[in-house]
């Protein structure tokens, strides 16, 4: 029977914008991937025919899914036992889970990943910032998607997701790229990429911040995403420039 994958098209100026929704994975797509991937388990729900993809007609396309951002867990190593398990351990040491969660790979599934960006004519790091204040103003959006990739409850000790949103206004587009963690009683961990795109120019600037912070160093570890990720501690930023055409196939919209 064949898998039931819903997509939404919009096009903004010279770029074409494709969301696809697809079920959670099934079972025997779930062992083909963890052989694939050669790693112990994978999140308990994971689309894997998800996908946003936003492509130039110069050819340049970024595009995000679940598996090539699980391509990125550390399948070896178990990175929370080296950080912060051993408290973790001590918040749950009546669970049997504890002992069949504490693996040799990253069982929270914390990823770097970034999206997959084909034909860049150059990336270099920058100065220049993402103006979050413009994005605040009062502007028509023109298209909207919010997709969930992957999510995992950590057998019921937490969660880890993945997930992407997008909205497209006359001026730019928006991309937010969230992985989110709660080890419960231990961590909490944002991994965010965000991408924009001013209507007209030749280039998108892409932002990867990972902030955390201890679970008891929170007043409320439970509130709104937003509201955390302004609470957490910055560990690491990445701000890259991605140039995408030359200037005689720029076009605006």
């Amino acid at each position: 029977m064949a898998v039931k994958i819903s997509k939404d098209n919009f096009v903004f100026g010279p770029w074409e914008i494709i969301a696809s929704k697809g079920p959670i994975l099934k079972s025997s797509d779930v062992e083909r991937i963890i052989r694939e991937l050669n790693i112990p388990d994978i999140p308990e729900m994971v689309f894997g025919d998800t996908i946003l993809e936003i492509k130039n007609e110069c050819g340049f396309k970024v595009f995000f899914t679940a598996i090539d951002a699980l391509r990125l867990v550390d399948n070896k190593r178990d990175l929370m036992k080296v950080g912060v398990a051993d408290e973790w351990q001590k918040q749950r040491a009546d669970c049997e889970y504890i002992q069949e969660v504490l693996k040799p790979y990253d069982w929270t599934y914390s990823t770097n990943y970034k999206g997959n960006v084909v034909s860049p004519t150059k990336v270099t790091t920058t100065d220049d910032r993402i103006d979050m204040e413009k994005l605040k103003r009062r502007e028509k959006i023109h298209f909207y998607q919010d997709l969930l990739l992957f999510e995992d409850e950590l057998a019921d000790h937490g969660i880890a997701k993945l997930s992407v949103k997008m909205r497209v206004m006359p001026s730019s587009f928006f991309i937010l790229l969230r992985f989110f963690l709660r080890v419960d009683g231990v961590l909490l961990r944002i991994n965010d990429t965000r991408i924009y795109h001013e209507a007209g120019s030749n280039y998108i600037l892409r932002e990867y911040t990972s902030k955390e912070k201890k679970i008891s160093q929170l007043q409320n570890p439970f509130a709104d995403e937003a509201i955390l990720a302004e609470q957490l501690d910055l560990v690491k930023e990445e701000v890259e420039k991605i140039v995408f055409e030359e200037e005689s196939c720029n076009s605006n919209s």
